[in-house]
């Protein structure tokens, strides 16, 4: 495994950050590591709401020296793909079928730049919206793989109840405004850092780039992306094209996560016709791939076998 300490906080010198632009103009930020001389095939990286690309340098480094040529874009709306709202801090979206049609072209162009086989690795909103470009047929690659998955949100009212409270308070006032002042869910105690990582190192990483690039920090999420995000992960949950996707997929779950459903998650898993499922107990909280290391090389692990198994020439 490649050094912990050589890309957390720098730019590889053989990596390209570029903007692409989806079919309606909107330019999105783009990061791509060239394969080495032996290339092994391409490797697509999506994070979740509100992460940029910088906070996976680590794990792309791991993947490059696997073999893999490693690509990723800030999705619409965060990170250096621009924003949506008058608040530059709040995270909104109007449907999440703009995060898939840009999905669904980037895939397009993305697979014509270099020989496969093609994987995609979607963490968080990530996992979520690549789980639903596959069933859309969006995205077709030889194998993917979900980490913590967004497929049930945590709420103190159920999923039915959020949906219906968040759809409520997005059609009254203004849909951009934030549902809530700060930290990655509201009413809560809990440190940020602790509902994401138990390494303080690796979350000093991500403040780190944050200082360094202050306009790709991102607060809370608006109401209509809340609302939105209980519909499109019921929608998915309910979607039967589900039982019939053939496309090999890993599952990578915390029990511990306190930001999304890991129960949820584990119920799709249950009944896909070819999925794996790595369970993590209290050891991992929501960023599997940026925990202390014997979780993130438990992760890794898994991820490069399962890559050996699914993903040959």
């Amino acid at each position: 495994m490649v050094s912990p300490q050589l890309y957390r906080r720098a730019i590889p010198a053989a990596a390209r950050i570029t903007h692409w632009k989806a079919p309606d103009g909107w330019a999105l930020r783009r990061f791509d590591w060239p394969a080495p001389a032996k290339a092994r095939g391409r490797l697509l990286f999506q994070g979740g709401r509100g992460d940029v690309f910088e906070k996976y340098l680590e794990t792309f480094a791991h993947w490059h020296a696997q073999g893999w040529a490693v690509t990723s874009f800030d999705w619409r709306g965060q990170g250096g793909s621009g924003r949506l709202s008058k608040n530059a801090h709040v995270g909104h979206i109007e449907n999440f079928q703009q995060y898939i049609d840009d999905f669904r072209a980037f895939w397009a162009e993305w697979v014509t730049q270099g020989p496969g086989p093609y994987v995609a690795i979607g963490h968080s909103m990530g996992g979520h919206l690549l789980l639903r470009a596959l069933v859309e047929g969006a995205a077709t690659p030889d194998a993917a793989v979900l980490v913590a998955p967004m497929l049930g949100l945590h709420s103190p009212v159920g999923q039915r109840v959020g949906e219906r409270v968040a759809g409520l308070m997005s059609r009254v006032g203004e849909a951009s405004r934030p549902a809530w002042r700060g930290n990655e869910r509201p009413a809560t105690t809990e440190t940020r850092q602790s509902l994401l990582t138990h390494d303080p190192a690796r979350y000093e990483d991500e403040l780190f780039w944050q200082a360094t690039h202050p306009e790709l920090l991102l607060g809370p999420p608006s109401w209509r992306w809340l609302a939105q995000a209980f519909t499109s992960t019921r929608r998915l949950r309910e979607d039967p094209r589900l039982a019939t996707l053939s496309i090999p997929l890993l599952f990578l779950l915390a029990d511990a996560d306190k930001l999304v459903s890991t129960k949820v998650a584990a119920r799709v898993a249950a009944g896909l016709p070819d999925s794996t499922v790595v369970r993590f107990g209290p050891e991992s909280a929501h960023e599997i791939l940026r925990e202390a290391d014997g979780v993130r090389a438990r992760a890794i692990g898994e991820i490069d076998t399962f890559l050996a198994a699914y993903a040959r020439r």
